[in-house]
């Protein structure tokens, strides 16, 4: 095989292990797709416009899966996805339009900027206990058109975003179901990565987009897929979260400290600085887990002694004796 063959089919590799990643990060938490693909995309040397936009064409193919996915397990809430898609597709419109007017000198760190905020939040947000309480009423449309337009406008110019400003914004509301604000905000997607794509395709032309480096994202995403709903099981939204948000803000600072031009002592100073805060971030977040767990755990034996009396003063002693054995024993009825 030519080297120059050889090397290709390397970086695809890559590729398709970021966009495997990404999913993974994705399915787990419902956003980060466009974070960590992005983050890593500049890693890599590649252009940020040229980046965002290539994450965004993957994009359509891997929300329209996830969008009809949840779909089927009943996980979106429509009136949600209609007022909040047209404006998202706005701003990424008006984003995608944006970062491909500006240089890549100019984009670089404008987009790490971007990038290594969001990185910070996610560590702020899942250092704390996550909220699931839910409040009546219904979300109104003045409410999510204003967000999806920041939503929209944020993940163009930062190859990434979507998901952790709208997100987060739903299910602090605690109007929805955390199921169907994944659900809506992931189905929604589609429309903005559409609209994002166009932009891009306007602004930079049909060599803006790496067609082989999409290819890969989407390979890797669509595989992933399956993945993340088991992985979701077995790995902790709280800690993957925290976990991931170090991770974009230390890569991202790179790009930052370079533009800055810190040298000397600063620049391990810094990277030491943000190192203790995710270190403190996660700490943070295993107590988080654990005080839920713990509460988790109070509230099923508390509620346990009083299921048990309801079924004990309502059952009759014929109806007692009826009783299967194996349904006694096992919880769970068995056929006869």
């Amino acid at each position: 095989m030519p080297k120059s063959l050889g090397a290709l089919v390397r970086k695809l590799l890559v590729l398709a292990l970021v966009g495997l990643v990404a999913q993974l990060i994705d399915g787990s938490l419902g956003m980060a797709y466009g974070l960590t693909s992005s983050t890593l995309l500049l890693v890599a040397g590649i252009a940020p416009a040229t980046a965002s936009a290539s994450v965004h064409l993957a994009e359509i193919g891997t929300t329209f899966a996830a969008g009809v996915a949840h779909w089927r397990f009943g996980n979106v809430d429509w009136r949600v996805v209609t007022r909040i898609a047209l404006p998202g597709a706005i701003g990424a419109f008006a984003g995608a339009t944006l970062l491909s007017s500006i240089s890549t000198e100019a984009a670089a760190p404008w987009m790490a900027g971007i990038l290594f905020t969001l990185g910070a939040y996610l560590l702020v947000r899942f250092a704390r206990p996550l909220r699931t309480d839910r409040a009546g009423g219904r979300l109104r449309g003045r409410f999510l058109g204003p967000l999806g337009l920041v939503a929209g406008f944020v993940d163009a110019t930062g190859g990434g975003g979507w998901g952790p400003v709208a997100t987060p914004a739903l299910l602090v509301s605690g109007r929805m179901e955390p199921r169907k604000v994944i659900g809506s905000v992931d189905t929604a997607e589609f429309v903005v990565a559409g609209a994002a794509s166009i932009g891009f395709l306007i602004g930079l032309g049909a060599e803006g987009f790496l067609l082989p480096t999409v290819a890969a994202l989407l390979i890797g995403g669509l595989i992933a897929a399956p993945l993340a709903a088991w992985l979701v099981r077995i790995v902790p939204a709280q800690l993957l979260g925290a976990a991931i948000g170090g991770v974009i803000v230390l890569t991202n600072a790179r790009t930052l400290i370079r533009s800055a031009e810190l040298d000397g002592p600063i620049r391990p100073a810094v990277y030491a600085l943000l190192a203790a805060g995710w270190l403190a971030a996660l700490v943070l977040a295993v107590r988080a887990l654990r005080r839920t767990r713990r509460a988790r755990a109070a509230e099923a034996a508390s509620a346990s002694p009083a299921a048990a009396a309801v079924a004990s003063a309502t059952t009759t002693p014929a109806a007692a004796e009826e009783v299967p054995t194996d349904l006694a024993a096992t919880g769970t009825p068995t056929r006869r």
